[in-house]
């Protein structure tokens, strides 16, 4: 039994401490947010966050999540009012949308760490999210806005 902390709910989970955390929180929690892209760390679209840092949860394996806090999209904020979720919304950023919570977990990292980014910065950080849309300047748009209402009171 490995036990793991998913959005603040405690989950005993009977599984292969090698299997994926993706397919621990998809199929045996039952939170669909999180994608499966690529299967090999590639994509981002399955980017949660392991006690702070953002990671690839195909990837991941769930041995390394026992006694730790993830978090994924469902768990980035209460109500989807994270300024990121705002700025998204707003900027129409996702077209097909099924990187997109791999992308706002990847930009939440980022804003925490950096709160005022560069394009740069940006660029950098969000790399290794792949969006076969090509969304990119929005998601640079988006996260640019979030910053800013970031810098203007609400709370990341």
């Amino acid at each position: 039994m490995i036990n793991i902390t998913v959005n603040g709910q405690r989950h005993d989970i009977d599984a292969d401490p090698n299997m994926p955390l993706l397919w621990a929180i998809r199929d045996i929690i039952g939170l669909t947010g999180t994608k499966f892209g690529c299967g090999a760390a590639q994509c981002g679209a399955c980017t949660v966050h392991l006690n702070g840092e953002a990671v690839r949860s195909c990837v991941t394996k769930l041995s390394r999540a026992a006694g730790q806090q993830v978090v994924t999209i469902e768990g980035l904020s209460l109500h989807n009012n994270h300024p990121l979720q705002k700025a998204w919304n707003e900027l129409n950023v996702p077209q097909c949308g099924y990187c997109q919570s791999g992308q706002l977990m990847s930009a939440a990292v980022l804003l925490r760490e950096n709160p005022n980014p560069t394009d740069q910065d940006i660029d950098d950080a969000m790399s290794g999210n792949i969006c076969r849309c090509g969304t990119y300047q929005r998601v640079r748009a988006a996260i640019h806005k979030a910053a800013a209402m970031q810098m203007e009171g609400a709370k990341i």
